[in-house]
């Protein structure tokens, strides 16, 4: 049986509750023995760019050696991963992960009071090459924070793959993202579409 990847998965404003997609994957992920790392950055509610950036940077540095090492955003997380891209430096020589799949990024439009500096987020398509081998996107196409056209130019500017799901709104638990089956077929082959839950 091929080992397990290591999955991290980055939460986003106000956290993943224990009904969230995250939260049923890494349940799901620890029952067969995946190595899964679920960091609570500092204040969700209120999160800050640059501490949680350090955050960030202190889970990726930490990720064991594995056959794959795969990271899952979601929202907010999405945005903290795409500035984490763009800081890496030409010389950059840490952590590189296999794939990230980043999930419901809010658009550059989206704003929040209690978010600051996360938005609108670079798109930096070198730096997201030099963060992970393969990086994909994916969207509801009724997702108030990021609409369909937002999300193709964000996949264009970043020349990423773009999965949209009907009806899946911010791909969240009030959208019913609970148990998401796709997600954890996609662990195991990044081929997968991304479907409904």
């Amino acid at each position: 049986m091929a080992e397990l990847p290591y999955v991290l998965l980055v939460h986003g404003h106000t956290g993943s509750g224990p009904k969230h997609w995250q939260s049923w994957l890494a349940g799901e992920l620890a029952h067969v023995g995946g190595a899964v790392d679920v960091p609570q950055f500092t204040e969700p509610d209120h999160p800050s760019l640059e501490v949680w950036l350090a955050e960030l940077t202190h889970h990726l540095e930490a990720a064991p050696d594995a056959a794959e090492r795969v990271v899952l955003t979601h929202s907010c997380g999405s945005l903290l991963w795409l500035h984490h891209a763009a800081r890496l430096g030409r010389d950059h020589h840490g952590p590189r992960f296999d794939r990230v799949l980043l999930v419901a990024p809010p658009g550059p439009r989206w704003h929040t009071p209690e978010v600051h500096g996360f938005s609108p987020a670079p798109l930096d398509p070198a730096g997201i090459r030099r963060a992970a081998a393969w990086t994909q996107l994916v969207v509801g196409d009724d997702d108030d924070a990021c609409s369909v056209d937002e999300a193709v130019d964000m996949a264009a500017a970043l020349k990423i793959d773009l999965d949209v799901i009907p009806g899946g709104a911010h791909l969240n638990t009030a959208a019913g993202y609970g148990p998401w089956p796709a997600v954890l077929d996609w662990i195991g082959d990044r081929h997968t579409r991304l479907v409904p839950a």
